[in-house]
């Protein structure tokens, strides 16, 4: 609504995570030399955390951006709530692996074919995890068995956990240690600091063809920081709406009263829509640091479970799983015709 008021090309504060927008902190450049170490080892697990909306993802596919895609074959595991034989059907999915309702040998018999004919291609494959720490262990257990699939004393999978700041600390539980020695790379993506901010702010209106309007006063940067406590997508969120304000009060320029008054009417509309309480909505308190922090953070929450089903659906209808086949006629030696010899790969359980 408000991109030809003010001359931009694109929305610059998009929720959806968007690589093109990346923006490289000094705590997102340290994390992609980790996981850029990590990719180069082409085995193994790497774990990336951060709070909700601190740019996990955005990490996660700027790094892809940087591989060369006829080199690897990706699969995107985006429902963790699964139980262990969901999960192999999923991963079985995100591979474009056809199911027929196999039971769990025959869905790992067909993962490993699947991986093994992948890398006789000269592909890599790449499991990426989001939403890690809801994994239950039996999962966990799964996705490490599958870690073990070796051809050629080379690895055939490689995954990325990506997590809450919870998934540190099951990773430190025992029953994790076995999944936790095969961690090679580790990361945790934190908030922006009150400058980069600032830096981040102006970054993604540049990428969409700002040209100093709307112009930020003095002190605006710090009351948006001080509203979002650094967050990126929580940053996205009240900037949006603040050239959305501006547009509809045909203003050119944005100022620290402005950021605490749309702070305050979001908080309020959060109150509407239950994402407040009403104890945080009628206290003396202000409402643009600990209420809306509250707020924001259910919104949040609430978009993740959004995009997750989303893409879950995406991958069911990509993937559907086929019929029967016919039984097929064999010939006199008992095998099926055509049938080649059964790949020679190793398992290492």
């Amino acid at each position: 609504m408000y991109e030809a008021y003010f001359g931009l090309r694109a929305n610059p504060f998009q929720l959806a995570p968007d690589p093109s927008y990346y923006f490289a902190s000094e705590q997102h450049r340290r994390a992609m030399a980790y996981l850029s170490y990590g990719v180069h080892k082409a085995e193994g697990f790497i774990v990336v955390t951060g709070e909700i909306g601190a740019g996990k993802t955005t990490l996660v596919h700027n790094l892809l951006r940087r591989l060369d895609p006829g080199a690897l074959a990706v699969a995107n595991l985006v429902t963790t709530h699964l139980d262990a034989t969901d999960t192999l059907r999923m991963v079985a999915a995100g591979f474009g692996i056809v199911t027929r309702g196999e039971q769990k040998a025959d869905l790992l018999l067909g993962i490993q074919t699947h991986l093994a004919s992948i890398a006789r291609s000269g592909k890599r494959c790449l499991l990426i995890v989001d939403e890690a720490q809801n994994l239950t262990l039996g999962a966990v257990e799964e996705l490490r068995m599958l870690s073990n699939f070796q051809t050629d004393s080379k690895a055939l999978l490689q995954t990325f956990l990506v997590g809450q700041p919870e998934f540190r600390e099951h990773l430190a539980r025992p029953e994790m240690r076995q999944l936790g020695q095969r961690v090679i790379a580790s990361c945790h993506v934190g908030p922006l600091n009150l400058v980069e901010t600032g830096h981040y702010i102006e970054h993604r209106l540049s990428h969409a063809g700002w040209q100093r309007r709307p112009y930020f006063l003095a002190g605006s940067y710090e009351a948006i920081h001080a509203a979002t406590q650094g967050i990126p997508r929580r940053i996205n969120a009240l900037c949006d709406r603040l050239l959305l304000s501006a547009y509809l009060a045909e203003r050119a320029d944005i100022s620290a009263s402005q950021v605490a008054e749309v702070a305050a009417e979001y908080a309020d509309e959060m109150l509407g829509s239950g994402a407040l309480s009403d104890a945080d909505a009628f206290s003396e308190r202000p409402l643009t640091t600990t209420a809306l922090l509250a707020a924001l953070t259910r919104l949040e929450e609430g978009q993740k479970r959004l995009e997750n089903e989303l893409l879950r659906l995406a991958q069911s209808n990509r993937c559907p799983e086929a019929p029967q086949p016919p039984p097929e006629r064999r010939d006199s030696g008992g095998a099926p015709p055509g049938e080649g010899a059964t790949p020679q790969t190793q398992t290492h359980w």
